[in-house]
């Protein structure tokens, strides 16, 4: 298992209940690594999203790993950015590809907690993400 992902189980686990788990969402979109307003953009613009979403994927790596960042104009969308920063970025396009996201979200029971239009955002944003991905492996094979 991944030690992000393991990590991220550990901590949710440890958090008494969802306020603290909540608080916990928006301090990690607190961290992210700030984009320029260059970046903010109708390419880099996640479609689907309630909030103004932006993810930016940084490939240019030469261990053949995807660094992302992103950010919101809403705070609890900031730290779904950065659960799914932890769970993908720094990582190469097979292991995107490979991740089980729906069954990480169960492990941290993840969706039962945010609201339909969340959920579906959240979704918006892992396919970005997936298609960075993909379009990685279909580049190199």
């Amino acid at each position: 298992m991944d030690q992000n992902i393991d990590k991220l189980k550990t901590t949710f686990e440890l958090l008494p209940d969802w306020e603290e788990r909540y608080r916990y969402i928006i301090d990690l979109g607190r961290k992210l690594e700030p984009l320029d307003d260059a970046e903010r953009n109708e390419a880099t613009l996640v479609r689907g999203c309630m909030s103004q979403v932006w993810l930016v994927a940084d490939d240019e790596d030469a261990d053949n790993k995807l660094h992302f960042r992103g950010d919101s104009d809403a705070h609890i969308v900031r730290g779904l950015i950065g659960v799914l920063l932890m769970i993908y970025s720094d990582k190469t396009p097979r292991q995107i590809a490979d991740t089980d996201i729906q069954q990480v979200f169960a492990d941290l029971n993840l969706e039962q907690h945010i609201t339909m239009n969340r959920r579906n955002g959240l979704y918006s944003m892992v396919e970005t993400i997936q298609r960075h991905a993909a379009a990685r492996l279909n580049a190199s094979s």
